[in-house]
């Protein structure tokens, strides 16, 4: 892995940001707020970007490349678009990571150290938390009713095949 030291106000830095789904909406100086918290993180085909039971206060967006997802040795999702989030379930729950993240290929994420929000200005801080949490809730949501959909799926199958055994 290669690692930025944390970011800097950088004009380029924050327009390429606004490709970030997330991103793109807000105010440039919470812009620049946010990328305070980040580095830029390159991984190498192969290489592990977090450990399952791990624990860190690190969350990643993906800027290009593709990661996996791996629990108990199992893959269980690949992550490919631009502003694909990782890692933000250890920060909601404070819980250890609930899964491994591997490279596929090589790949850039803005990796975000949620423990120095504390840092900015209470009304930045606020504001940068509300649309972390806010952005969350649409993601879990969205990731649910995907495994929702993969478990009728899977019990329709498991039902199939009793019924024809």
């Amino acid at each position: 892995m290669e690692q930025s030291d944390f970011l800097k106000e950088n004009r380029v830095i924050v327009q390429s940001l606004r490709m970030l789904p997330i991103i793109d909406s807000l105010e440039d100086h919470l812009v620049t707020g946010l990328i305070s918290l980040c580095k830029l993180s390159h991984f190498y085909e192969g290489e592990n970007i977090f450990e399952e039971d791990g624990y860190d206060q690190h969350i990643y967006f993906l800027l290009t490349g593709k990661v996996k997802i791996v629990k108990k040795g199992m893959e269980i999702a690949t992550l490919s678009s631009t502003g694909d989030v990782f890692g933000e379930m250890c920060i909601i729950d404070a819980g250890a990571r609930s899964a491994s993240v591997y490279a596929v290929e090589e790949s850039n994420c803005l990796k975000m150290d949620i423990s120095y929000v504390d840092r900015l200005p209470a009304k930045e801080r606020d504001t940068l938390l509300y649309i972390i949490y806010r952005v969350f809730s649409e993601m879990l949501s969205k990731r649910l009713r995907h495994t929702t959909e993969d478990l009728i799926k899977a019990k329709e199958e498991i039902a199939r095949l009793k019924g024809g055994a």
